[in-house]
């Protein structure tokens, strides 16, 4: 059974259309299809939908933007004011680094800060060596935390993110990583800081972060840099805009802080929030107070130019028990038709088969 939004006419198929946001120029939407990257996305970091990519699922070295995975596997399984030994193999690392002396002894919070604003990956290995024991346990513990955060295309065989082989993601996986890194206060106050004194914290040194994003866009509020030869120019940068954060990733990006901003406008300029979305979707009151229905305020960020929404409800077999799937509704861009958001729905209470189809036809 299928109900759509489009007229508010109730036969079988309900229908009821929602022009809800005016329409906007295109002329900036033309510009960001050109973000010279190759691979880029930006999702709401509310509700998860995506509201640009290019790429966005391709395989590619990231780089540096593997830290963001190294500090959630830190936070989740470390003590942050335990002192942490740095070894010889961490002072000795090549690329960027904090300056670590071999036997120093620095908080695990202090090393966050060294790698998340100054890409240290005398930070990183002295992390993965404290927190996995070898370098090879904490890649296993990296693994599992990024299959918890549900990213598929992505392969961690390196704590900061010097090019090595099966040591791989997409943009759109990071991006799914940095929207579960920025659900951490501990995180969120890293990335989003530009520098900090050691006295708040009794840290062995001050910090200033490298993220020159934070200085380019004021609403930014993270996240992490990244440049390999292999990977090129990476950033992972999150925006706070309309009572969220936008999430956008660039990889092999030239000109990373350019194209970063102009993804950002591009979202400023096509999007706009819509709040109790799945509550405007719904052509029947009767569907909530029956008690079939009980969905969450949920507000995400839709085009401007207007969206579509369809319910689809099954057709039982049998009596629908509390719990059980039902159907889902799935919210579509006016413009082109192209699905931005799906939300499965469960019955929040018992019916008999035959009052289920009464309700729902």
């Amino acid at each position: 059974m299928k109900y759509k939004i489009g007229s508010f006419i109730l036969i079988f198929m309900l229908v009821i259309q929602q022009n809800v946001f005016a329409k906007v120029k295109p002329a900036v939407k033309e510009k960001v299809m050109r973000v010279d990257a190759r691979a880029a996305v930006a999702i709401d970091g509310k509700s998860g939908a995506v509201l640009y990519e290019k790429n966005a699922h391709s395989i590619v070295p990231m780089a540096s933007t593997t830290k963001i995975i190294t500090s959630l596997v830190a936070i989740n399984r470390g003590k942050l004011d335990e002192k942490v030994v740095i070894s010889k193999s961490a002072a000795n690392i090549k690329g960027s680094t904090v300056g670590y002396r071999a036997g120093e002894q620095i908080t695990l919070r202090e090393l966050l800060y060294g790698l998340m604003y100054r890409s240290g990956n005398d930070a990183a290995i002295a992390i993965a060596e404290h927190i996995g024991g070898t370098l090879d346990n904490f890649y296993i513990y990296m693994n599992e935390c990024s299959r918890n955060i549900g990213l598929i295309n992505s392969s961690f065989n390196s704590p900061h993110g010097l090019d090595t082989e099966n040591h791989y993601s997409t943009a759109y996986d990071l991006a799914l990583a940095t929207r579960k890194a920025m659900e951490n206060e501990v995180f969120r106050e890293i990335v989003g800081t530009k520098e900090i004194k050691k006295d708040k914290y009794n840290f062995t040194r001050d910090y200033v972060n490298i993220n020159k994003i934070l200085l380019l866009i004021p609403e930014a509020n993270g996240v992490k840099t990244g440049y390999t030869g292999g990977a090129g120019k990476c950033l992972v940068s999150s925006v706070r805009y309309e009572d969220r954060d936008i999430i956008i990733v660039v990889l092999n990006c030239p000109n990373r802080w350019n194209e970063t901003n102009e993804i950002y406008q591009y979202v400023k300029a096509n999007y706009s929030e819509c709040k109790d979305l799945f509550k405007i979707s719904i052509p029947s009151e009767k569907l909530i107070t029956s008690g079939l229905l009980n969905l969450p305020e949920v507000s995400m960020e839709v085009p401007k130019e207007g969206i579509d929404s369809e319910i689809y409800f099954i057709k039982p077999k049998e009596n629908i028990s509390k719990g059980d799937y039902i159907g889902f509704v799935r919210i579509k861009s006016k413009k082109d038709g192209k699905e931005i958001y799906r939300k499965n729905l469960y019955s929040n209470r018992s019916f008999k088969k035959d009052s289920f189809n009464d309700l729902v036809s």
